[in-house]
Parts: C-alpha cells; sequence; structure tokens
C-alpha cells in the first residue's frame, strides 16, 4: 500500500479547508461593497495596468540610457559625482508605474526625476501653503 497518497490527500483537504475558510471570512466584505465603486475602482486599475505596459519600458529605456550616459561623464569628468548626479538624478528617479492615483490626478506623474532634497523642499512649501490657505477659511 502507498501511504505518500494518503497523505497527500489530506494535505489537499487541509489545504482546501484553510481556503473556502478565507473565502467564507472574506465574502462579507465583498457584500458591503458599493458595487459602482467596484467597478470604477477596477476600471481604474486595469486603465493604469494598460498605461504601464507602455510606459513603463519607455521609462526604463531612458534610465538604463541615463545610466550609460551618465557613467561615460563621470569617467570623462576624471570621477566627478556631481557631473554624473546630473545626468543621473533625472533619468534615474522618477515613476516607473502608472498607479491609479496617477490616473485620478492625486499624484503627478514624474518621467523625470528630481533630487530628493528638492522634492522635500517642495513638499514643505505645499504642506505651508495648505495650512496658511485653511487659516484664511476660518
Amino acid at each position: 500500500m502507498d501511504t505518500c497518497n494518503i497523505g497527500y490527500s489530506k494535505k489537499r483537504r487541509l489545504a482546501m479547508t484553510w481556503l473556502l475558510c478565507g473565502f467564507i471570512g472574506l465574502a462579507p466584505a465583498a457584500v458591503m461593497a458599493d458595487p459602482l465603486e467596484m467597478s470604477k475602482d477596477a476600471g481604474i486599475g486595469a486603465g493604469a495596468a494598460v498605461v504601464s505596459l507602455v510606459y513603463a519600458p519607455t521609462k526604463l529605456c531612458y534610465a538604463l540610457g541615463g545610466l550609460v550616459i551618465g557613467g561615460l561623464a563621470w569617467a570623462f569628468s576624471g570621477g566627478d559625482q556631481s557631473v554624473a548626479k546630473v545626468v543621473l538624478t533625472p533619468s534615474v528617479l522618477g515613476d516607473y508605474v502608472i498607479t491609479p492615483d496617477h490616473l485620478r490626478g492625486d499624484r503627478p506623474v514624474e518621467f523625470f526625476g528630481r533630487d530628493p532634497e528638492y522634492v522635500e523642499e517642495e513638499l514643505d512649501l505645499v504642506v505651508s501653503s495648505t495650512e496658511s490657505d485653511n487659516d484664511q477659511a476660518w
């Protein structure tokens, strides 16, 4: 008698039981969700995936080209990192994938990356201007 098949059957039954419990546990959340909102989110998610199929390879090619040019700039400048950084920052940093937030307009698409210090300064300016606008509204 082959005992391996019996153990495999028990493992399969246990896995199916856990999977069924998971589906039953998640069912109330799916029922409570608004169908219109779910279809809207699904459409935006699918749109983001389709746009990313074109955008991501384009950005990746741009980044790889920037790496090559940045490496050459570093080599020809005698190892000056600031010269390489001028080329590498816009090419390597930035968004590689389009998300639903990009399509909704909640977040801008950054094809050309920015220096992280500049992004933090800009974020501080946006937060301070938003706070001053809220103070004026009261």
